[in-house]
């Protein structure tokens, strides 16, 4: 919601809301990086849906050690 020129309270919709926090928590999936493991699952099963899918933390750990075997990367200490 916002103010107005009088500091009332200008009327948001409900639909327009719910459109603004549905966008908001899209780009904090994003930024985290909460969403890389959804989109893995959702390719996995679109190549072979009979195929096992790692877990989360298998999936998390296996990119971690990805980026810690990289030599572009460095070393990175967090």
């Amino acid at each position: 919601m916002s103010t107005g020129t009088h500091g009332t309270l200008r009327h948001v919709s409900t639909g327009a809301l719910r459109h603004r926090l549905s966008r908001l928590r899209w780009f904090v999936r994003e930024l985290t990086g909460e969403a890389t493991y959804d989109r893995y699952v959702a390719h996995a099963r679109s190549h072979d849906p009979d195929a096992p899918v790692m877990s989360r933390r298998a999936f998390e750990r296996s990119r971690t050690d990805a980026r810690e075997g990289d030599p572009r990367e460095g070393f990175r200490c967090c």
